[in-house]
């Protein structure tokens, strides 16, 4: 294999683009199912929550399973062209359900895409951190996927008004178009080379799992990453709140999370950059400053600020492409330099992939409760309003400072391991 740093772009790119299929299938599940499902097929909001519950704590505890597992497969590749059928039929019978599915339908088809995207998403971004040998390729690698990946959760945002005027059939299209991405992506997989794999101990999956959380830099830069992916997923949960009712402008939400991804992407090589001038870890510190500073910026808005919350919403979405490349590439280092053979790669991702759904859970289960607390309703006006705004914008800030004195405090001891 090429030393990474000649990796061409080419073969980054060639890996990247199963990012797109992968955040294309993911955000409907979160988006766009629940509405599907109890607004469209007459299911009862408690049933429907009860069963994404149920479906996203054993999705999430199965991930470290998941990992340890494909650490003792010969091939990243493999196990990813085993998950993506499952992905597609469970993407295509979620998304166009027949007439009269119920609960069981629902559960079952929950079940499918979960294991699927489970599958293929932990052994890709195993397969990232192996494949680079330096440094910079691994950041590369993972600004690629994550670029990708954003391109694919504004597609699969736009697409359902655009490919009929009724959300269902809309839907129903989506899922098709699923099987063409996903194709074209295991093709582009094909050409790259296995990348660096380690010896693999045959111990029981529990002592493995505990083994990587042993490691103390690893467990410290995964608390780091929980502390701050909360604050990240605590405006994500409240944002459409905040827009139409703070902002009020309900018909600018569409534009203004289009704003905040396609900055994402964007500026993804300015991260990669950065990162090459100061390091990775005080590369993420930046993005952290950033989003301090935009979140108490956002907590002053009013009624009508259209041009200073799309404002917000493009440095927001900055700070958001160096949370989505630096964290993993600083892991990916971690595993390059590991010697004792205590950390393999796919249990690595499953505790991280575990982390990062957790994450969404622990926002909602923290913002929503809060507001209600505060006594905010949907629609509310006057001092509702201040609750929402500190829901939205203070509390992520909190969050913010924290995983920012956090990951400095620990600075010294991910440095130490992950120092080329």
């Amino acid at each position: 294999m090429k030393p990474v740093s000649a990796l061409p772009t080419g073969a980054v790119l060639r890996y990247g683009v199963l990012g797109l299929p992968l955040a294309f299938a993911a955000l409907p599940i979160y988006v766009h199912v629940p509405k599907l499902y109890a607004g469209e097929l007459g299911l009862s909001l408690s049933l429907v929550g009860a069963i994404l519950l149920a479906t996203r704590i054993v999705d999430a505890l199965a991930d470290p399973l998941i990992g340890w597992a494909s650490d003792r497969s010969a091939s990243r590749l493999r196990l990813i062209l085993l998950a993506l059928p499952f992905l597609a039929v469970g993407i295509a019978g979620l998304l166009a359900p027949p007439a009269g599915a119920g609960g069981v339908w629902l559960a079952a088809l929950l079940v499918l895409v979960t294991f699927g995207y489970s599958l293929a998403s932990i052994n890709y971004a195993a397969w990232g951190a192996e494949l680079g040998t330096d440094s910079d390729s691994r950041t590369r690698l993972v600004a690629g996927r994550e670029g990708f990946g954003l391109v694919g959760v504004v597609l699969a945002a736009a697409l359902p008004a655009l490919l009929a005027a009724r959300l269902p059939e809309g839907l129903a299209r989506l899922g098709w178009i699923f099987v063409p991405l996903a194709l074209l992506a295991a093709l582009a997989l094909g050409s790259l080379p296995a990348g660096r794999r380690s010896v693999v101990h045959h111990e029981a999956p529990w002592p493995a799992l505990r083994g990587a959380l042993g490691n103390r830099a690893f467990a410290a830069l995964l608390a780091v990453f929980a502390l701050n992916g909360i604050a990240a997923a605590v405006p994500a949960s409240t944002v459409l709140f905040f827009v139409a009712d703070v902002i009020q402008r309900d018909d600018l939400g569409g534009f203004f999370l289009a704003l905040y991804f396609v900055a994402g992407a964007a500026g993804l090589p300015l991260w990669v950059w950065l990162s090459r001038r100061i390091g990775k870890l005080r590369a993420w510190l930046a993005g952290m400053g950033l989003a301090v500073g935009v979140f108490a910026w956002a907590g002053l808005v009013g009624a009508g600020d259209v041009p200073a919350f799309a404002v917000i919403c493009v440095l927001s979405g900055l700070a958001l492409g160096g949370d989505l490349a630096l964290p993993p590439a600083i892991l990916a280092d971690l595993l390059a330099r590991d010697r004792s053979g205590a950390l393999q790669a796919g249990a690595c991702f499953g505790w991280w992939t575990f982390v990062t759904k957790a994450n969404l859970a622990l926002a909602a289960g923290l913002a929503l409760p809060l507001l209600a607390l505060l006594g905010y309703t949907p629609g509310a006006r006057g001092e509702a309003l201040a609750a929402l705004s500190a829901v939205y914008a203070f509390v992520p800030l909190v969050l913010k400072l924290a995983a920012a004195a956090a990951l400095w405090a620990l600075r010294r001891r991910i440095e130490a391991e992950t120092a080329s």
